[in-house]
This record gives C-alpha cells, structure tokens and sequence, in this order.
C-alpha cells in the first residue's frame, strides 16, 4: 500500500492577486517607498515559497555529515 503524494502549488487567486497589487502600487505615484517595499517583499516571498514547493529536496542537506 504506497502512499499517492499530494501535489501542492500555490493558489493561483494568491498569486493573481499578488501580482495585481504589485503593479497597481508601483504604478501610483502618491504610494511611499515604504508601501512599494512591502509589496516587493510579499512579491519575493512568494516566490520563495513556489520555489521551496517545487525542490522536493529542500532542506534535506542541512543536517548532512560531509
């Protein structure tokens, strides 16, 4: 009895709205570098974790001997 494994994404509404955040800020002119930032943040931080999602070997090599 093998286990199926669960594929997992990120959900795309997230990322569509990420995405629509990011440039309708960067896109205003009255928006502070503070506020451009933080989306730039949620923008890259999402990335990480679509990119941790996609490496099944992520983090396995941290308690590593060699």
């Amino acid at each position: 009895m093998t286990a199926k494994k669960k594929k997992r994404a990120v959900n795309s509404d997230l990322e569509n709205s990420i995405m629509e955040l990011l440039h309708e800020v960067m896109n205003d002119d009255e928006a502070s570098l503070t506020d451009k930032m933080k989306v730039i943040d949620r923008a890259l931080k999402l990335e990480q974790v679509r990119l941790k999602i996609e490496d099944e070997e992520y983090g396995t090599g941290f308690y590593d001997d060699n």
